[in-house]
């Protein structure tokens, strides 16, 4: 039975914006308490009196979580919908970051921020898989950018408002405050979201209703892909590992850019933390005007193009040296295709695979992703410490740039194409 469109035409806002809206604000939260943890570090080691490679586990145990759990996660937003896995990890996140703010001991730092990774498994594959299935094909691009200005709005926020929190409340606060918000998402979850269109009876915002039944979304449902079918395409592993390559490079440089900046050029704690602001908004600028493009570039060939940059502005910032300025201009240049990045990989599931998998798809992909955030953790945090300085991590996450440009080539053509629009 095709969709009725009488429903969505009696609403002057179509429910995807609704729907857009409310995954944004969870975006914003979330990728503050992720991204944020980099600017925090700095304050959070020196006071508890950790060093770089502890700092570098705390993350990985909430890294570990993730990865753990977002196959699940993403198994459960397509069979029991997206609305409810959202809320009840939403709860979840708002519990575990505020006892991030009570630590006093590496074990409690890594086991709060491991539930605070439980939470998080609902808060990127559900929320890109329900966005994109209220949105058209040929409009993914678009939406996948607006949702995307979230976390780069929240890294910004985190810059600028985290040297204020530590003046006038301790690092602490920072955690409090992170936990209120994700608790009152819970509410607005689960009065705002709904799982699909079909469920409100309308069609997928900018999908015409002659192009339903010859659109790539509805022909991905008469198609079936179980989970052992998936494993043996080998378009799933190529863009698997490029996914692990790049989640590498980019950890590798945001989570330690600011402890970078303080203790290796030698940057005041406002000078440096003022990188995360920089990063934030040209995500934001990145997400706005690349993910877009991509609806008429292609993922592979915008993903070519991001992943090229981001590998010459690794180099560069190893030649910069001691000039802040570059630095600034380098990371910049680089968050605009940070932002990019992780919602291009998240789309090609909805370009390469049915759309009926897409949670199963994307969740399978996370574990590469993890990965390689994990190893770099350990990896840069070592490097660090035992050689005093992070020029050979730097030069790590280049070369991981570079193989996953590589990879990424030999990936096929898409199996949809943006014709529904």
């Amino acid at each position: 039975m095709l969709p009725r469109l009488e429903h969505s035409k009696s609403k002057r806002i179509h429910w995807a914006w609704i729907i857009l809206a409310t995954c944004f604000v969870n975006l914003f939260i979330n990728y503050s308490v992720r991204l944020g943890y980099g600017v925090v570090l700095p304050e959070m080691i020196r006071d508890l009196g950790f060093s770089r490679t502890a700092g570098g586990s705390i993350f990985n145990a909430y890294l570990f979580s993730y990865i753990i759990l977002t196959p699940l996660t993403g198994f459960l937003t397509d069979r029991l919908g997206a609305r409810r896995v959202i809320t009840a990890c939403a709860f979840i996140l708002g519990i575990g970051v505020i006892l991030m703010g009570t630590v006093r001991s590496l074990w409690t730092a890594c086991v709060f921020y491991a539930v605070v990774g439980m939470g998080a498994t609902g808060m990127w594959t559900p929320i890109i898989t329900v966005v994109q299935r209220w949105f058209a094909t040929s409009r993914r691009g678009l939406a996948l950018g607006i949702l995307s200005t979230g976390y780069g709005l929240g890294f910004a926020t985190m810059g600028a408002a985290f040297p204020w929190i530590v003046n006038n409340f301790s690092w602490r606060f920072s955690w409090y405050f992170l936990g209120a918000g994700a608790l009152v998402m819970v509410a607005g979850n689960g009065i705002f979201l709904r799982s699909s269109p079909e469920s409100e009876g309308c069609l997928p915002w900018g999908q015409r209703e002659s192009a339903t039944l010859n659109s790539p979304d509805w022909k991905g449902h008469q198609e079936s892909i179980n989970l052992s079918g998936l494993f043996r395409k080998q378009t799933f592993w190529i863009i698997g590992l490029s996914y692990f390559c790049i989640s590498y490079s980019l950890y590798g440089i945001t989570t330690f850019m600011v402890d970078y900046a303080k203790y290796q050029i030698g940057l005041p704690l406002g000078k440096a933390s003022f990188l995360a602001t920089i990063h934030g908004i040209c995500q934001v600028v990145g997400v706005l005007t690349i993910l877009p493009l991509s609806d008429y570039l292609g993922r592979k060939k915008t993903i070519l193009i991001s992943n090229s940059f981001i590998a010459v502005c690794l180099i560069g910032i190893l030649l910069a040296g001691n000039s802040w300025i570059l630095l600034y201009v380098l990371i910049g240049i680089m968050a605009l295709f940070y932002g990019v990045t992780f919602p291009m990989y998240g789309a090609c599931a909805g370009d390469y695979f049915p759309k009926h998998i897409m949670g199963t798809v994307i969740g399978a992909w996370t574990p590469f992703y993890g990965a390689g955030a994990i190893l770099v953790h350990w990896v840069s945090g070592l490097l660090r410490d035992t050689t005093g300085s992070y020029d050979h991590a730097f030069i790590i996450n280049a070369i991981m740039a570079a193989v996953a440009l590589i990879l990424i080539y030999f990936v096929k053509g898409a199996k949809c194409s943006p014709e529904d629009g």
